[in-house]
């Protein structure tokens, strides 16, 4: 098992070598191809999900959604391999550049991690999104799925291995580990010979085990325990509708809204024609002690574990607050440094919420759904990275990126 997994490492070390020297061209028109193949390949990669979904009796709506493929999920995703392909090319970019007093000319610029590893549950599109991004930034990349989506994988792999082996690239850029084992996974995340950094994707279980016992360096992904405060100054149509859409578009994702904060000027108004809305989309609501009195057995009793839990369901808790203060206490206390919103007209107010909230995306007047790296423009994400080293929110090329320093001298030796 760990000569098996030396091998796949050496060889996506040795592949890293060659995208690295790749020209901008040459990966534009890979990625092209690839989105090509993967629509051209639609049906074989649906029946290879069609068989991982046929064992899924025990796992859990949130995870079924997370798995499931369609045609449609596909042409998307292709659309976000074609969206990379038109990016700019991080690589080569001069940081900046400078000449020091001993006449040295020195610049910064931007290089490849070299190889990437990932660990990831039940999402088959993190394949396809991890693999285009690391090809674009000359990264060579490693995917570890869960056993759940494991033949979906191998399918997709297939598929892209193919476009590179077409292109006279190495395959071995991108490799997928089909040992699901929790042994060689942990043997995976202390590859330190070959793998250059670790990203996690998932649940905040997987995440924290990942980050408890990766001896590699770790890019710790985003469980979403995000939230909506919605100001007394609100426009209460607005509002509804921002809450609707971030908790109910797709719930089983990291940046669907998961608690929901009323300001209580408005809240005996409000917090009817919420819980009306939600109903109308089955959600359920646990509300702290205000909201049970102004709703009454529309609500359950929120528990103490409810303001800490990422639900992935249709599943809210509301609290009523009396002050922005208050409001941002309680988010910066139990958020998972995400993606947080304000729902205000009042241009102050918004303010203070931005600066004041610590997590990786906040909004004003717009759903925490956009968390996204489709959506900000980056063709795909990675990851969306909650943490502050050395990336932070959704992870594109940039991101996929480090630096070095170039010195130019003429002879000069240091006195």
């Amino acid at each position: 098992m760990t000569e098996s997994l030396n091998r796949i490492g050496q060889q996506a070390a040795v592949a890293a070598q060659a995208l690295a020297q790749l020209s901008t061209k040459t990966k534009n028109q890979v990625l092209r191809a690839m989105a090509d193949a993967l629509e051209e390949k639609t049906p074989d990669i649906l029946a290879a999900n069609k068989e991982d979904l046929a064992d899924t009796i025990d796992l859990e709506d949130k995870f079924i959604d997370r798995l499931t493929l369609t045609a449609n999920r596909l042409a998307g995703i292709a659309d976000g391999v074609r969206q990379v392909a038109n990016l700019p090319d991080p690589l080569g970019n001069i940081d900046r550049g400078w000449a020091t007093g001993s006449g040295l000319e020195i610049s910064q610029k931007r290089v490849p991690l070299g190889v990437v590893g990932i660990i990831y549950e039940a999402r088959p599109n993190v394949t396809i999104d991890s693999a285009a991004l690391c090809f674009k930034s000359g990264n060579a990349i490693i995917l570890r799925g869960g056993k759940e989506a494991l033949q979906t994988n191998i399918k997709i792999a297939a598929v892209i291995r193919a476009v590179l082996a077409a292109f006279k690239l190495p395959q071995d850029a991108v490799q997928v580990i089909t040992e699901t084992s929790h042994e060689l996974a942990q043997q995976f995340m202390q590859l330190n010979q070959y793998i250059d950094v670790l990203i996690p994707r998932g649940s905040a279980r997987l995440i924290q085990t990942v980050v408890q016992n990766a001896t590699v360096p770790v890019i710790e992904t985003g469980a979403g325990n995000c939230h909506i405060y919605v100001d007394e100054t609100a426009d209460l149509q607005v509002a509804e509708d921002i809450i609707i859409n971030a908790k109910t578009q797709r719930p089983s994702v990291c940046n669907a809204t998961e608690k929901l904060l009323v300001n209580a000027e408005i809240a005996t108004d409000f917090l009817p024609k919420i819980a009306k809305a939600l109903a109308n989309s089955h959600v359920e609501i646990r509300g702290d002690e205000q909201t049970c009195q102004i709703l009454g057995d529309q609500v359950h009793p929120a528990q103490p574990e409810d303001w800490n839990t990422e639900y992935n369901n249709y599943i809210i808790a509301i609290k009523v607050v009396h002050t922005l203060d208050e409001a941002i206490s309680h988010i910066n206390q139990y958020n998972t440094k995400h993606s947080e919103a304000i729902i205000t007209t009042n241009y102050e107010h918004s303010q203070q919420f931005t600066q004041q909230i610590d997590a990786a995306c906040v909004y004003v007047n717009a759903s925490t759904r956009f968390t996204d790296g489709f959506e900000f423009g980056f063709g795909a994400e990675i990851g969306i990275s909650t943490q502050k080293l050395h990336a932070r929110g959704p992870m594109g090329l940039k991101e996929l990126t480090t630096t070095k320093y170039v010195i130019l001298g003429q002879g000069q030796i240091r006195k």
